[in-house]
């Protein structure tokens, strides 16, 4: 793999430390870090978690949920955070409600809840006592996970398209093992705001990932093609984790550790063609919100008038 895009230094570890190929496992755990502040969305998060925020009518965790769900996904592990218990209950019966909508007949209702509601035993939830950073959450699900791949799933990045991003993304992973990251189109003007690839050689569903930059220099990036916040990863990369080295803000980096785990395992990147919407910004937010209400049947005619009176009524600058 090329090199020179790689921000940290290369560690050699044993040779049992290496992926092997052979034998590709199952995707069965996801991980969903969720343990975050909110502190762009106060004082709305001040007692309501950023994650409990709704688009249309489901809070943004749950768009993640969902999109593991459909993906084959059987285990459902989150890093929480203090004050985040309401998550917990949201995947949770409430026996109260339930027995109220049934004495009201309130069958549609009902059957909304059950298929939004993971089986029992599906369901781990993991502290991240302090805010270290993004890799240092995904280390406080090491035990959960344990020795076999997983999905990760920024729940801020909201996908919109007919096939959920990680579904394809298992697709890839059938074929080649290895870790995957999944991949967007951004301007080229644009690629220092985001962690960028390099690509190589296509590969049937996707292309091998032959380098990583953080936030490259205007006119240096390796590609347009930015990291989108959905990813599967090797265990191996816990290890790396472990040593809990800072890298930029002073955080534990999950991009510094697969930067490392690059030098030992293959990397494959997934184009992914529909919307994401970053939620963990107001005007991600606000857009999803009317993104995914122009979807709906019963919202879309009447939400596209008062759009359009809206727009009429505002002056131009």
């Amino acid at each position: 793999m090329t090199k020179e895009f790689y921000s940290c230094t290369q560690t050699i570890y044993p040779d049992e430390f290496l992926l092997k190929m052979t034998n590709i496992k199952p995707v069965r755990k996801a991980v969903f870090p969720v343990a975050g502040l909110g502190t762009r969305f106060l004082p709305a998060t001040k007692s309501v978690p950023k994650e409990m925020l709704t688009i249309v009518d489901k809070p943004v965790i749950q768009y993640a949920v969902e999109e593991a769900r459909a993906a084959g996904i059987e285990h459902f592990v989150f890093v929480t955070g203090r004050n985040k218990a309401v998550i917990e209950d949201h995947f949770d019966i409430q026996v109260e409600l339930e027995l109220t909508l049934r004495e009201r007949d309130k069958h549609d209702a009902l059957d909304l809840l059950a298929s939004s509601l993971p089986k029992a035993g599906q369901t781990s939830f993991t502290r991240q006592q302090s805010p270290l950073g993004l890799g240092h959450a995904v280390w406080c699900a090491r035990d959960i996970v344990g020795d076999e791949p997983f999905a990760l799933l920024l729940p801020d990045m909201v996908m919109q398209d007919k096939k959920g991003c990680l579904s394809s993304m298992v697709e890839l992973y059938n074929n080649t093992g290895g870790n995957i990251i999944a991949t967007e189109e951004v301007a080229w003007e644009e690629t220092h705001k985001y962690g960028v690839v390099e690509t190589g050689k296509e590969v049937d569903g996707g292309f091998e990932i032959t380098g990583m930059v953080e936030k490259p220099k205007p006119g240096t990036a390796p590609s347009n093609l930015f990291i989108n916040g959905r990813y599967i990863l090797q265990p191996e990369i816990f290890d790396i984790l472990s040593g809990h080295e800072k890298g930029a803000g002073g955080e534990i980096q999950i991009t510094d550790a697969m930067l490392k785990l690059a030098n030992l395992q293959e990397f494959y990147g997934f184009r992914f063609t529909g919307r994401t919407f970053d939620c963990g910004s107001r005007e991600g937010f606000i857009t999803a919100n009317v993104a995914f209400a122009m979807s709906h049947e019963e919202l879309a005619k009447d939400l596209r008038t008062e759009l359009k009176n809206i727009l009429d009524e505002v002056q131009p600058e």
